[in-house]
């Protein structure tokens, strides 16, 4: 139903550009600098999009670089691919920095996921595990393509994400219809395949909007990461060109509008359904889950960044920014939790009326689970799962998070108060493998009745508290943005005992993440994109510039509850 055609293109070659930072370590600088820091690509440099007026909490510094620049000495051509090897297929850089062996292995590996479409890369599948039934693991998933879109535009590689931002733009566009029922416009595809007819010689883009999904549940994360995307690509390359052209222009429009429609719903949350986000699957995330609500939170600041003053884009840009006020009120009043909101909830009064009223969702105290008064640390506090009307689900989930930092969704009190509660609870949430999607598992007739018997989403494994290494290179800029790399640094040798001898998988189960996941592919690409994003940050910290932005001081942060803020 949703196809592109065209003649095949003999000519695929991509040019690798061999340019990369690197530090030994990193050490005392400001945040800011590094976060506008332009990177070092060998092409015509334009202003990239200036960023909101923000400041750092002075407790947040990050330990001083020697951020020389140096070249690397160029190699063959990879077999999989017409591209050049990265750098750090490099034994040893030219300043003495010694890579990791893994990392040649990575950056093979991903070339041999690139999909092309009339000779042009246009993102990566999701796996090249051969060894059980394709599925959909053979399509490029907008979600999963991200680290791999980053650690591309980190090695001086921007046109692949360039061709990505297009083709799946162009197929923004088609028409989406499930079982006779129309889809909003805006809709971004969760993934797509391209269709080889050697007999034609031509070649189809295929896209899936949720009708194939399981559960057929349209994406709608895909939109807020594709909007993100767009702004990693123009703060890389400095080139805002892509981003002002009409059609991206429109497609972020379309994106925000669907998602700022005005309904009946009196929060500034999105309501979402189960299985709409990186969690896939059905686990009693229906409602307002953190994860969609920091990426559009993120979502909604890069828009304010790319799109033009216009007399389209004026009147949206004063909705996104209403939206985004109201939104980070919302999130830093109601989803944050602390020892000390845990004490005020397990003290709450029921049954409140008016707007006088404390508990406003009407939560009941007994709903605590028993397992969150030995969780929550001292010191230290995170944004729990989800919030609505007597509802609140308290269990940590990874992405929302570490999404929350990067956005600055999280006053750097609360970053700083999430990076305390890993490094308090690093056994329950790195444990041997990181990272838990989520914690704790659910289990037994609870497992029944959330997940509906998944037997994929048993305890501690898959989304039902397992490890998933993709989640590294989130793990690792948030680290970076908070001045705590050596979280990061330990978390990244950890995964270096196994990754590779392990053959890449998707996840680990156990509640160390001990086992390879027993339905885990192999070779899963966004697991060996997460390790190369996570190594290159480090090594280069400005990098983080690309998916961070700083706090924004017009959202005046909610001063109350943690003791644990004051650091």
């Amino acid at each position: 139903m949703f196809s592109l055609s065209a003649d095949v293109s003999q000519n695929g070659s991509v040019r690798s550009m061999d340019t990369l930072c690197s530090v030994a370590e990193i050490e005392e600088c400001d945040l800011s600098r590094l976060l506008d820091k332009p990177r070092p690509l060998n092409m015509e440099r334009q202003r990239s999009f200036g960023e909101l007026s923000i400041g750092l909490s002075p407790h947040h510094s990050i330990r001083n670089v020697d951020n020389n620049s140096f070249r690397f000495m160029d190699h063959s051509d990879v077999v999989f691919s017409p591209g050049r090897r990265s750098g750090f297929n490099t034994p040893r850089s030219q300043n003495g920095f010694e890579t990791h062996p893994m990392v040649a292995e990575a950056w093979e590996t991903l070339r041999r996921a690139l999909v092309y479409f009339r000779g042009e890369p246009v993102g990566t599948i999701a796996a090249l595990d051969n060894s059980d039934e394709k599925l959909n693991y053979d399509q490029v998933f907008v979600r999963d393509f991200v680290p791999s879109a980053l650690a591309f535009l980190m090695n001086g590689e921007p046109e692949i994400v360039k061709n990505f931002i297009l083709k799946t733009l162009r197929l923004q566009s088609w028409e989406k219809k499930i079982d006779r029922f129309q889809l909003g416009e805006g809709v971004m595809p969760a993934s797509f395949k391209v269709l080889h007819d050697p007999v034609r010689n031509t070649e189809t883009l295929m896209a899936d909007f949720g009708e194939s999904a399981i559960g057929r549940v349209a994406p709608v994360d895909s939109g807020f990461w594709w909007i993100i995307l767009l702004r990693a690509y123009t703060k890389s390359t400095g080139d805002s060109s892509l981003a002002e052209r009409p059609e991206c222009q429109k497609g972020m429009r379309l994106i925000l509008s669907l998602c700022l429609s005005e309904g009946f719903d009196t929060f500034p949350t999105l309501l979402c359904a189960d299985g709409c986000s990186m969690i896939d699957r059905r686990m009693g995330v229906y409602g307002y889950p953190i994860e969609i609500q920091a990426l559009f939170f993120m979502a909604l600041r890069c828009a304010l960044l790319l799109l033009k003053q216009d007399a389209e884009g004026k009147e949206l840009l004063e909705r996104v920014a209403k939206r985004l006020h109201a939104l980070s009120y919302h999130m830093r009043s109601y989803f944050w939790i602390d020892l000390k909101q845990v004490n005020d909830i397990y003290r709450y009064k029921t049954e409140e009326y008016s707007h006088t009223a404390v508990n406003k969702f009407n939560v009941i105290p007994d709903s605590l689970p028993e397992w969150i008064f030995d969780f929550m640390p001292k010191h230290g506090g995170y944004f729990i799962g989800n919030v609505g009307p007597s509802n609140m689900d308290f269990r940590w989930f990874c992405l929302g998070n570490c999404i929350a930092i990067l956005s600055s969704l999280a006053t750097p009190e609360q970053s700083t108060a999430i990076m305390d509660l890993i490094e308090s609870r690093w056994e329950e949430l790195i444990g041997e493998m990181p990272v838990k999607v989520c914690y704790p598992a659910l289990e037994n007739h609870e497992w029944k009745i959330i997940t509906g018997c998944d037997p994929k989403n048993t305890r501690w494994s898959y989304h039902n508290g397992g490890s998933w290494p993709v989640l590294l290179w989130l793990l690792t800029a948030a680290c970076i943005k908070t001045g705590r790399p050596q979280i990061a640094r330990r978390a990244i040798e950890l995964a270096e005992t196994r990754l590779l001898k392990d053959s890449w998988p998707e996840y680990y189960d156990g509640k160390l993440g001990r086992y390879i996941g027993k339905q885990a592919r192999k070779f899963q690409t966004w697991s060996i994109a997460g390790y190369l994003v996570a190594k290159m940050m480090l090594e280069d910290p400005s990098h983080l510039g690309m998916i961070a932005l700083e706090e924004d001081k017009q959202m005046k942060p909610v001063m109350k509850r943690s003791s644990s803020w004051t650091c």
